[in-house]
Formats: C-alpha cells, sequence, structure tokens
C-alpha cells in the first residue's frame, strides 16, 4: 500500500495541463486560511500561476481522499467544505482576466456561475465539464450546460445511451461542441458546425496506473488544440492520446505531457474515427 499526498482538484488539474502543453493559464478559486492553503499556494507560486484572485475566505480548504486499485480504477471522497456558500465577485481584476481569455472554463463549482455569466456577456467562448449526469434535466448543471459552448462529461451514470444523450443534448440546447468520455471504451463528439456525431475509439497506449483526473486531462488538453484552431476530431485525437499518456502516472495532476510527446505516441494510439 502506498499513500501520497499532492496538490489536485479540477481547477488545478486544467491548470497543470495547460501549462504544460505551452499555454499561459490564469485561476480564480478560493482557499481557507490553514495549513493546506500555504501548501496550495507555494505550488501556485512554484508553478509561476498568479494567485492574486485566489481567496482565502473559506473556513478551511477543500479536500479529497481518493482509493486506487491495482487496475487504477479510483474511489474519491471530497469534501468541499464551505466552498459551495460562496459566489465570486466579479472585481475589475476578475473582469480583466475574463476579458484576455481566449476560453473560459467554468468548473461546476457554484462561485464559477458568477464567471460563466461575465463570460458570456462579453461573448467569451466558454467551455464546461459537467463530469457525471444522472438526469437529463439536471438541475444543479443546468447553467453550466445551458451557457457553454464546449460541453464535457462523463458517460458514468448517464440516464441514457451516450448517442441518445446527446441528441437530448442537441436538441436543448446550442453547445457548439458535446464531448462524452467514455473510459477505456472512447469518447463520443458532437460537431455542431456539421451537425454530425462521432464514435472514437480509445487511445491504446497501455500501462494504466491510476484514472484519478482523466477526464480533466481530456478536457483540458481538447481546449488547448481548439484554441489554437484545430478541428474538433483531431482535438479530440489528440486529448485522448494525452489523457492516455496521463493514467500512466499515479496522480490526478501528475502525468502531463508535452504537445511533441503527444504527437509521439498519437503514431502508436490506434484510434479509429466512425461517423455515427
Amino acid at each position: 500500500m502506498q499513500i501520497n499526498s499532492n496538490v489536485s482538484g479540477v481547477g488545478y488539474n486544467l491548470l497543470k495541463a495547460f501549462l504544460t502543453l505551452g499555454d499561459e493559464p490564469d485561476i480564480i478559486s478560493y482557499l481557507g486560511n490553514d495549513i493546506q492553503s500555504e501548501i496550495v499556494l507555494n505550488q501556485l507560486k512554484s508553478d509561476g500561476i498568479s494567485t492574486d484572485s485566489v481567496s482565502r475566505t473559506l473556513k478551511q480548504t477543500p479536500v479529497s481522499v481518493i482509493l486506487v486499485d491495482k487496475d487504477g480504477k479510483r474511489q474519491i471522497f471530497t469534501d468541499l467544505k464551505d466552498i459551495q456558500e460562496n459566489t465570486a465577485d466579479i472585481t475589475p481584476e476578475i473582469d480583466e482576466k475574463i476579458k484576455n481569455a481566449d476560453i473560459v472554463c467554468a468548473c461546476n463549482i457554484n462561485f464559477s456561475r458568477s464567471v460563466m455569466k461575465r463570460a458570456v456577456e462579453l461573448n467569451k467562448t466558454v467551455a464546461a465539464d459537467v463530469h457525471a449526469l444522472s438526469n437529463v434535466y439536471d438541475v444543479y448543471n443546468k447553467d453550466f450546460i445551458m451557457h457553454s459552448d464546449i460541453l464535457f462529461m462523463s458517460d458514468e451514470h448517464l440516464p441514457l445511451s451516450p448517442e441518445k444523450m446527446m441528441d437530448c443534448l442537441y436538441e436543448q440546447h446550442d453547445n457548439k461542441v458535446i464531448v462524452i468520455g467514455m473510459g477505456s471504451k472512447g469518447a463520443m463528439l458532437l460537431d455542431r458546425e456539421f451537425e454530425s456525431k462521432y464514435f472514437l475509439t480509445a487511445a491504446n497506449l497501455g500501462n494504466v496506473v491510476n484514472t484519478v483526473g482523466a477526464g480533466d486531462a481530456l478536457f483540458s488538453s481538447f481546449l488547448h488544440y481548439y484554441a489554437k484552431g484545430m478541428n474538433c476530431i483531431d482535438a479530440l485525437r489528440r486529448a485522448e492520446t494525452f489523457a492516455a499518456l496521463k493514467i500512466q502516472h499515479n496522480g490526478a495532476a501528475l502525468g502531463f505531457s508535452s504537445e511533441r510527446d503527444v504527437e509521439t505516441a498519437l503514431k502508436y494510439a490506434n484510434i479509429s474515427v466512425t461517423k455515427l
């Protein structure tokens, strides 16, 4: 048995992936005023990330315990403390960050709602990952689904097949791109521009150590390539490869690869694309 402790969480995982791929990410977030927050702030500073929009107003910093079996599968237990009670005030500094962003990634946490609303007002591209949906009409995630140009989710707990879920979302909302990650089964993509759906098999690179953070890796790397002007299929092929390389390492915010490493691995990933 091994026990490891690392700075992680969706926001940080995205940051680390963007940094590794050569982007210049920024963050708006909340911490407590405790020992855990000092660890997080020191890590952010070490990564070269500005902490001027990281507020220490929570009673305690959120923490998670993740159990991983010998096959890399995981169970996650998260204690969000009082973060869901917070709302992000759009200060002039935060407003400037939103204006300067190519893509605003709204993690589906309550304080992101005001950031996302402002991004929509500014006609910025908004991306959201709602993770696991168990209801087509999910009330909590409704804002994130409605206001995102790029929408990601997992196939875990879906009430319908991934293809039918996409059809429902396509009919009810105006997302430009929808991706449903399906783990070792691959991923499904809907591209509204071409009114087409595609199934991509998973990147077959083997040596799975820990699947924690695989969805964050898929999401962030897709956005990286999409923002560079790559078409959705080619961006998702690289995102699958990026995620497959990531899960060869033990830790949600560890194991991210450079563009060069992704291009090398892509040659051996054996990803096939089927139009549905």
